[in-house]
């Protein structure tokens, strides 16, 4: 007995996107996503936990956001409990970009301040996508809890996070200002500046909030 061709197909499709070479996984999504298909969902979502390529690991997550959201935000909210840190990332990544903002009780404060850094910049970056109108204060203050954390990069995605909450976050970062961690106040200062002045740089901001730490007129300047 022949398989109809449409079964061939999907087959075909799913077998892709296991496939050792990274272009022909990237060739597989693109084809997913290009003919959504409810049944390719759950593999979709299986990838997105163990794909090692980024360009496919971004295509995968195009191919479920060309899906139905009540087909795909159950079954994501479901990997943020995940106890691999890449399953949790990608699928926060994935939330972020469907934008559906019945997944805002899913974003908890535990991803917010996750071990893992790609996690919790995941998580940043879904939390200001989702948040409702009126609680960004509240995010503010937990996102607030994270400065200081990490290298420049992750720094960066938080200050970014923060910044687009807008103005909402000025008696925070104040605050920060204060802190007995120098990092802390560094961080504040510089996701300050950035706030005024978006074409500053992280990279300038952030060096001359570690002058003004060492000056120690952290509490006075720019307030």
């Amino acid at each position: 007995m022949t398989m109809p061709k449409e079964d061939t197909n999907t087959m075909r499709a799913l077998q892709g996107l296991e496939n050792g070479s990274s272009s022909v996984r990237l060739q597989a999504a693109m084809a997913v996503g290009t003919t959504p298909d409810p049944r390719f969902i759950d593999k979709l979502i299986e990838r997105c936990a163990i794909e090692p390529e980024f360009s496919v690991r971004e295509m995968l997550t195009w191919a479920l956001t060309r899906h139905s959201s009540s087909m795909t935000v159950s079954k994501l909210i479901d990997e943020l409990r995940s106890e691999r840190a890449q399953a949790r990332s990608q699928a926060l990544h994935t939330l972020s970009k469907i934008g559906d903002r019945q997944a805002w009780p899913a974003i908890t404060r535990a991803l917010l301040t996750d071990a893992d850094d790609e996690v919790a910049r995941s998580a940043w970056r879904a939390a200001v996508v989702l948040v409702p109108e009126g609680e960004e204060p509240e995010l503010a203050g937990v996102l607030a809890t994270q400065l200081g954390r990490g290298e420049r990069e992750t720094q960066l995605s938080l200050s970014r996070a923060l910044i687009a909450l807008g103005e909402v976050i000025m008696l925070i970062l104040r605050a920060a200002r204060t802190d007995l961690d120098p990092r802390v106040r560094q961080h504040a200062i510089a996701t300050e500046r950035l706030l005024r002045n978006p074409d500053a740089g992280f990279e300038f901001a952030i060096e001359e909030a570690k002058r003004l730490v060492a000056l120690g007129t952290t509490s006075q300047e720019g307030g």
